[in-house]
């Protein structure tokens, strides 16, 4: 058995059922070869939209059990990944307190402001006054992250947290990418620079753990391999 928390544990198997966690070797977008691959977009399916969003709410929960301070009134989800799962999770979070979450709200912006009708570039909760918490897939790079807390801070909300669903743990990117050079995760940058929490529900940490309790002796060589060869220093 692992050590983690039942929704972590119900999340991995539900992602490695629907390949959204897949072992191998992958080629990612930085060039670097990963024995693992992690994909969000393939919770589409009724069941596992349930599984995905209950998981975000348990985290966000969690977060709020353990740190009362960490309180906020919308969920932001960026258009377009970031909207299903933003409503989705403010359901299950409901479902988990309905006393305390009930009155929570979602939102997400526009493509492209609208002129009529109510007009302007969100759709849902108001950000101005609000304190607000991203809900998306994963942070990359970071540029779409930024976006969305520009749009944020431009519709007068409080930026208070970024929820995600994976966070790889590993550095960014460089030119010379095995010069063994210290380097923070994009996440570890987000963290830094705005000062917010930035949570996830799982992290290439809990994979390891998980796959200890399954005993994948050679997945979980090559994954403990790649987590020494690129981890973050943040």
């Amino acid at each position: 058995m692992t050590s983690l928390p039942q929704y972590k544990e119900t999340f991995l198997k539900d992602c490695v059922a629907a390949d959204a966690l897949k072992f191998g070797t992958f080629t990612l977008k930085s060039k670097r070869i990963s024995p693992y691959f992690f994909n969000a977009g393939l919770f589409h399916r009724a069941d596992l939209l349930r599984s995905i969003s209950s998981a975000y709410a348990h985290t966000l929960k969690a977060r709020g059990d353990a740190d009362p301070s960490f309180e906020f009134d919308v969920l932001f989800g960026p258009a377009y990944k970031g909207i299903p799962l933003a409503a989705a999770a403010i359901d299950k979070l409901a479902d988990l307190d309905l006393p305390k979450y009930g009155h929570k709200s979602y939102s997400f912006n526009r493509k492209e402001a609208k002129d009529h009708g109510e007009g302007g570039s969100i759709v849902g909760a108001a950000l101005k006054g609000k304190k607000v918490v991203i809900v998306d897939d994963v942070i990359t790079a970071g540029t779409a992250i930024r976006e969305a807390i520009e749009i944020i801070r431009k519709e007068g909300g409080e930026l208070v947290g970024i929820v995600v669903a994976f966070d790889r743990l590993e550095k960014t990117p460089s030119a010379e990418d095995d010069d063994g050079t210290p380097r923070p995760s994009a996440i570890g940058e987000v963290r830094k620079q705005y000062g917010i929490p930035v949570l996830a529900i799982l992290t290439l940490d809990d994979v390891v753990e998980y796959l200890k309790s399954l005993g994948s002796a050679d997945d979980l060589k090559r994954l403990d391999e790649y987590r020494e060869k690129y981890r973050a220093s943040d």
